[in-house]
């Protein structure tokens, strides 16, 4: 009788320690609602997930501003990046050489639409649809969109850099959005 109370109460333990660190798990999914990145419209917006957001709004202003060279600035020496039909790109002098745009000949921008801190707190992703316009030989705008995710590394030196960056190519609004 001993030992079936005993496995009970193991049991009514595990359980309550599963569904705490289900309510504690910042990466734990969230509704959409809780997506926005507005803490004024978005009441349950945590401060990381904003600090993501605002890490997703300066990268993309300095990439709007200069480029390619203001977009690889912000790779972190092993950083890697991943897109639709091409090969990895791997460390920071890779892809600086592989981000040699200018603002006036592509304009890359995106909007961050859900992000998640890890545990710790040096890790984070964020994801969302972005643009790239640029002319084609005829100087016409060529656009290409798609969605895209971002993985943010604390540095040794307490900066934040981005440790992967990954897209792939597809429509400007989703046909199917998971709920």
């Amino acid at each position: 009788m001993r030992s079936y109370f005993a496995v009970v109460l193991s049991c009514l333990l595990m359980l309550a320690a599963a569904a705490t660190a289900q309510t504690l798990d910042p990466l734990a999914p969230k509704p959409p609602e809780n997506q926005n990145g507005n803490a004024l419209t978005n009441p349950g917006l945590s401060p990381e997930v904003e600090f993501l957001y605002e890490l997703e709004v300066k990268f993309a202003a300095d990439t709007a501003k200069g480029g390619g060279a203001a977009f690889s600035s912000w790779f972190a020496p092993d950083a890697v990046t991943l897109g639709n039909g091409k090969a990895p790109v791997v460390g920071y002098d890779a892809i600086a050489a592989a981000a040699t745009w200018s603002p006036d000949a592509y304009q890359l921008t995106w909007t961050p639409e859900g992000a998640r801190m890890g545990p710790a707190g040096d890790m984070g992703f964020t994801w969302g649809h972005y643009q790239g316009v640029s002319k084609d030989g005829q100087g016409s705008a060529a656009k290409t969109t798609g969605r895209y995710m971002t993985v943010w590394k604390k540095q040794p030196d307490g900066s934040w850099k981005v440790a992967l960056d990954a897209s792939n190519e597809g429509p400007a609004e989703d046909c199917c959005r998971v709920k």
